[in-house]
């Protein structure tokens, strides 16, 4: 009696259990990575949320000029009202305008000359701005592996992705002023 057919079924069910827990494994790590691209997301708009009311307060203050202070709240506003389409660019409008105030001679210096007040705000902008370039560089870097382990054949043949949309980039002009 030769029982060299059970060892081929042992063999045969060892194989699939192996490349079911790899296929779970996968699966599982890809989830992981959407969570992730999540949790850098919601990082990224508390970020730029605390970069704009910064902003807000600054323009509010009644330490700047009223053009540098409507340009300030017309850029802040923008920005915390833009739709998906526009959110990138109306980002990268305040930075540019947060640069072109900031960065003006003597600026950091008038608003010192106001006492605790005009210090405060700028450490609250400086380090809102400092929090947004960080925010950025993780959501990107968490995009990217996301979408590095979505072009893995196994990936794309079985449907672990599910519907899942592949996360975008946000690439935006996240430059400090420099305070």
């Amino acid at each position: 009696m030769s029982y060299d057919w059970i060892i081929d079924v042992l063999f045969w069910i060892a194989v699939v259990f192996l490349v079911g827990v790899y296929v779970s494994w996968r699966a599982t790590r890809l989830d992981r990575l959407h969570v992730r691209v999540e949790t850098a997301r919601a990082a990224l708009d508390a970020a730029l949320v605390r970069r704009a009311a910064a902003t807000l307060e600054l323009a509010a203050s009644r330490l700047l000029d009223p053009a540098t202070s409507l340009v300030l709240a017309t850029a802040a506003h923008e920005a915390r009202t833009a739709d998906a389409d526009g959110r990138e660019f109306a980002e990268s409008d305040l930075s540019r305008a947060l640069r072109a105030a900031v960065d003006q001679p003597g600026f950091v210096d008038a608003l010192a000359l106001h006492g605790g007040d005009g210090k405060a705000v700028l450490e609250e902008l400086s380090s809102a701005a400092a929090k947004v370039a960080y925010a950025r560089r993780f959501y990107n870097d968490a995009v990217s592996q996301a979408r590095i382990a979505r072009r893995k054949p196994l990936i794309r043949v079985l449907p672990l992705a599910g519907r899942a949309p592949l996360p975008d980039f946000f690439e935006i002009d996240d430059d400090p002023p420099g305070i």
